[in-house]
């Protein structure tokens, strides 16, 4: 967070060339931001910001948060999703009191992301957008910043534990059925592939997400 106060600025070379100093947060006033999304966190410990000789705020706070995220997951495992997290503060109107703007674009937030933040897990972040807008509360508008950020799953677990065993399952069930096999024969092998089918649905409910309106085509089938 970047942001100017006119009153708090002094002249170097009166104060032994001091141009920059630390400051606790709560000794000056500071942009009171929360996450429009947010379903709980971590709050930072780190509670300081850099005042600057011209009245330049600098405050660098790395939260943990954990937000909610409407998913699509139709074509699991190979969806794509758009989750929005939305910086936004209803204190002060955007028209008169508080405004906000993002320092840097998309590109250069995408390119720290990848190169800072882990992302070797289930899914890969494919792209990030910034939009900024005035929300109206109470015949009031209120400066919001969203970012849509896209990412991708990465299937390959879900083909090896999954997709792949299903697909061996029914190839090997129709090769019985149509094989030269006795008739008590087939039976049996048909309830050890009902057994091994409901194993799997067992699994795959385990490991599909719940919060869908619409559940995956695999998991229909």
């Amino acid at each position: 967070q970047e942001w100017q106060n006119p009153f708090a600025t002094w002249n170097p070379r009166d104060f032994c060339n001091i141009s920059e100093i630390v400051l606790p947060m709560d000794t000056y006033w500071s942009p009171p931001i929360f996450f429009l999304e947010r379903v709980n966190g971590q709050n930072p410990e780190l509670n300081y910001v850099v005042l600057m000789h011209n009245g330049s705020f600098n405050s660098t706070r790395p939260y943990q948060v954990t937000l909610t995220c409407s998913l699509i997951i139709l074509k699991f495992p190979f969806d794509t999703q758009m989750c929005n997290l939305s910086v936004a503060s209803f204190l002060y109107p955007a028209v008169t009191d508080f405004v906000m703007k993002t320092r840097r674009t998309p590109a250069e937030i995408m390119k720290d992301s990848k190169s800072l933040i882990l992302t070797d897990g289930e899914w890969k972040f494919t792209n990030l957008s910034i939009m900024e807008f005035t929300a109206m509360m109470d015949d009031k508008g209120f400066s919001v910043v969203t970012y849509v950020i896209s990412m991708e799953r990465r299937p390959t677990l879900y083909i090896l534990n999954l997709i792949l065993p299903t697909c061996a399952l029914y190839l090997l069930d129709m090769a019985v059925l149509f094989g030269p096999s006795s008739l008590e024969e087939k039976i049996n092998f048909q309830i050890a592939i009902i057994l091994g089918s409901s194993m799997l649905a067992v699994i795959l409910n385990n490991s599909l997400p719940t919060s869908s309106n619409k559940p995956p085509i695999i998991g229909t089938h």
